[in-house]
């Protein structure tokens, strides 16, 4: 299983701050939001019209980045400022 938390507005539109996938059948975190976005429609609208930042196991990376069972995906809107 891969462990995914939500932060910031990301978790208030989805209405959650943690879900689990299971790890077979994906490779990257391209292939995990591509997962997340097939959850229901509200879902796939975010993930298609929001851009996410993305870290593993706390780390940035990019979204070519390889997963494993066990890692933790942390998924998070740009920071924007004023």
């Amino acid at each position: 299983m891969i462990k995914v938390r939500f932060f910031a507005l990301l978790r208030e539109r989805l209405g959650t701050h943690e879900i689990s996938l299971p790890s077979q059948g994906i490779a990257t975190v391209n292939d995990a939001i591509s997962a997340l976005a097939q959850h229901n429609s509200n879902w796939s609208q975010i993930f298609t019209d929001q851009e996410v930042i993305a870290a593993v196991n706390q780390q940035l990376v990019d979204k070519d980045q390889s997963l494993q069972s066990g890692d933790e995906l942390a998924l998070f809107p740009p920071v924007t400022g004023g």
